[in-house]
């Protein structure tokens, strides 16, 4: 398996039609990847925890709205793809003979909305099973890059691995659709692609002193080190392919990223 970062953007991907990330999600089981995996581990940037934490779901994964004052159709979306405990007991396996320590076990928490707004576009059936593993934000990129490279052997068991966040994500700067691009985000994402594409992703484990505009695109690295799990499972000699790019609200960037063994 390929492995992949996703950029989300916002909650109403759900339902916007307008937006373009859409019809792209919606391709991926005809254009992005035709092989059908066995689960899902999901690193999503709106998961936190001071350790590595899976939610180990026997039956289904409910259906978590962790946003606020959005449209109310939102809130009746379900995406109930079934829990993957085999699946969570194995990353908790790796990471912890990986050296990161005990990997706490969460047995009552579902899907966030990093999780089901772009796997009910992706595989709308919600068939296949799904586990979710957190970030620890006061860590680094590196970290988290290493937290992939232990996972690595999931890729040839079936396992489709996704990191899900943004590209940029500044909330505080957003500006109306349709709106010119914010010079600090386009250099940023244009960094990282050129930084991606070009292997370099030592420079992308250090993009706070590497990059141009880093502490504007990413004040917060919870949708950013989804990335570096991303990344570090395909391998050192993994090729970054950018599989969709689009913009909204002036400053966040939708692109997505294959990460090709």
């Amino acid at each position: 398996m390929d492995t992949f970062f996703l950029s989300h953007g916002s909650p109403t991907l759900s339902i916007d039609e307008s937006l373009p990330a859409r019809p792209f999600l919606r391709s991926w089981q005809s254009k992005v990847l035709q092989a059908v995996p066995r689960a899902i581990l999901v690193v999503s940037g709106h998961w936190e925890t001071a350790v590595p934490t899976v939610n180990v779901i026997n039956g289904t994964n409910k259906t978590i709205y962790d946003f606020y004052g959005f449209p109310k159709p939102m809130y009746q979306l379900k995406y109930p793809a079934p829990g993957a405990p085999n699946l969570a007991k194995r990353v908790k396996e790796l990471l912890e003979q990986a050296g990161f320590g005990r990997v706490k076990e969460d047995k009552t928490r579902g899907l966030d909305h990093g999780a089901w707004v772009p796997l009910m576009l992706m595989y709308p059936e919600a068939n296949i099973p799904v586990c979710q593993l957190s970030v620890q934000t006061d860590r680094d990129g590196t970290y988290h890059y290493n937290m992939g490279k232990a996972l690595a052997p999931l890729r040839d068991e079936g396992i489709l691995i996704v990191g899900s966040g943004n590209a940029t994500h500044n909330l505080r700067t957003m500006g109306p659709d349709g709106g010119p691009i914010a010079k600090w985000a386009l250099d940023f994402d244009t960094w990282l692609k050129d930084s991606l594409l070009d292997g370099r992703y030592d420079d992308v484990n250090h993009y706070e002193e590497k990059s141009p505009s880093g502490k504007m695109a990413h004040p917060w690295p919870d949708h950013f080190y989804p990335l570096h799990v991303a990344m570090g499972a395909a391998g050192e000699k993994a090729r970054a392919e950018l599989i969709h790019h689009s913009w909204t609200n002036c400053t966040i960037s939708y692109a997505s990223y294959r990460f090709t063994t």
